[in-house]
């Protein structure tokens, strides 16, 4: 505890107290006040402290919880921090006894179960948001499941799919990387509470019950790494980063997609602004705009691993209140890019002739029309192949589609082969058909309809088990709050 004669140097105070104490405020008041409860009844059940030591400390807690306001706090230096300032009032309060509260714990394992608990609520956040996204997704891919559109590798034009299949492809990362998200916040619901300054204590302590009334699974093992391991904030960060690192290629194609040379996505006006100088223009901003949130919360992700690099394996601040404040703008960012997109892909719609002029210039059916070769012709594959290959190169030189390439098929089949082709000009159309490409391709995981419905329902049953976990997990820790009140009332009525 500071006291008149050991003030902080006032540019250590500016820089460095007054803002963490302002931290404390926003974020870890509420959540210091249940570990000073927690630990109180851990401390009357044990024995460690009477049941009237534990009264007394119970009604000073809650008589300092109501008279202060926190919002209205300013650091003056008088207090190291809102930890010090709580224990000076409970020793001005009590005298000695109200320094009994700390007992058996350190600043230490307060602050990092602090930090596991607010982040613990800021990644369900997160992670319901997501799984919003994915409901969200899927019930847009069940629309346009039929819709067809040009799909690109290597940035050119490459075969027909639809819509809703190119959107079952982000349900499906989108899903994987909610179960990274939720593998990591495994780690953040283990309690470091108990490990004291790092080594436990010499008195008879039980970190379960601490555990158990803070809404824990369970107490964090090992006592050193409750405090010097920090794998809960890299592996917690590590998975956000790859959800906006999966999202902003999303969000390339969609950029791509809307370019006036591509054209095949259609912004709606409510997504898009006009220029102040160009009459003509119609600027999908909203797409820069998830594409620059997503890079910023990404950014932000890796500022927090990177400040771990080559620190000691040990207690320290890099990875305390300034990283943890870092942290905290990566939800927010993430959050909003989120809330876009989820608003966004429902919106847009594909331009359906831009879909075909595009396809037809860049003959995408020409893997179906080979694949026809090969199945009706018996020829080999690299036969077809050549044949097609001749096929596109005759028509594109001519600036149409396959199409209009009948006479061109039928002249390189006869040049490969020696013979005339057996397809009418019927059965040559539905090969090159977009249509026929997209029935044919009823393959799980392909994007006809019926392989597309199977899909839907995986992503829709998982999405839902993500759902019940979260519901189960907050359900877990309001029950824990509600124990945690009705034992600490106990120890008033004693």
């Amino acid at each position: 505890m500071m006291n008149d004669s050991n003030m902080p140097d006032p540019v250590y105070r500016e820089t460095v107290l007054a803002p963490l104490f302002e931290t404390v405020k926003t974020h870890f008041a509420e959540h210091l006040e249940a570990i000073n409860r927690a630990h109180l009844v851990m401390l009357c059940e044990t024995g460690i402290l009477s049941a009237d030591q534990g009264r007394n400390i119970a009604r000073t807690l809650g008589d300092i919880a109501r008279e202060i306001d926190i919002d209205a706090l300013t650091y003056t230096g008088e207090h190291e921090d809102y930890f010090f300032l709580v224990e000076a009032e409970l020793m001005k309060r009590l005298g000695g006894l109200g320094g009994m509260l700390h007992v058996a714990r350190s600043r230490n394992d307060m602050e990092h179960t602090c930090f596991r608990m607010v982040l613990r609520e800021k990644a369900e956040g997160l992670l319901v948001r997501m799984i919003d996204l994915a409901d969200k997704l899927t019930a847009k891919a069940r629309t346009e499941r039929d819709t067809l559109m040009v799909a690109y590798t290597h940035g050119q034009p490459a075969q027909p799919s639809t819509f809703g299949h190119y959107l079952s492809a982000v349900i499906e990362v989108l899903l994987r990387d909610s179960e990274r998200l939720e593998a990591a916040m495994i780690n953040l619901d283990r309690c470091p509470m108990g490990a004291a300054a790092i080594t436990t204590s010499g008195f008879p302590t039980d970190r379960q019950r601490v555990s158990d009334l803070l809404g824990f699974s369970q107490p964090a093992l090992n006592s050193y790494g409750c405090i010097a391991s920090v794998d809960h904030i890299t592996g917690l960060y590590s998975a956000i980063r790859l959800v906006f690192l999966h999202l902003g290629r999303v969000i390339q194609d969609l950029g791509q997609w809307s370019a006036f040379e591509v054209g095949q996505l259609c912004v709606p006006d409510g997504l898009v602004q006009v220029s102040s100088i160009m009459p003509q223009k119609r600027n999908p901003v909203s797409i820069e705009h998830m594409r620059l949130l997503a890079s910023v919360a990404s950014g932000h992700c890796d500022t927090v691993i990177n400040t771990m690099h080559n620190t000691p394996f040990t207690d320290m601040n890099d990875s305390e209140a300034e990283v943890q404040q870092t942290g905290y703008r990566t939800f927010d960012c993430g959050e909003r890019a989120l809330s876009l997109f989820a608003t966004f892909i429902p919106a847009c719609s594909i331009n359906a002739s831009r879909v075909v002029a595009n396809g037809e210039a860049a003959c995408i059916t020409a893997t179906e029309l080979a694949d026809t070769v090969v199945r009706d012709e018996g020829l080999d594959f690299r036969q077809a192949h050549a044949i097609v290959s001749a096929t596109a190169r005759a028509v594109i030189s001519r600036g149409t589609g396959l199409q209009s390439g009948y006479d061109d098929f039928a002249t390189a089949f006869s040049k490969v082969t020696g013979r005339e082709t057996n397809f009418s000009t019927a059965q040559y159309l539905k090969a090159v058909s977009p249509e026929a490409f997209i029935s044919r391709r009823d393959r799980l995981g392909g994007p006809a309809p019926s392989a597309l419905e199977h899909a839907f329902v995986a992503y829709e049953n998982n999405a839902r088990e993500f759902h019940d976990r979260h519901v189960e997990r907050v359900s877990n820790r309001r029950k824990a709050t509600a124990v945690l009140e009705a034992t600490f009332n106990q120890l008033l009525e004693v």
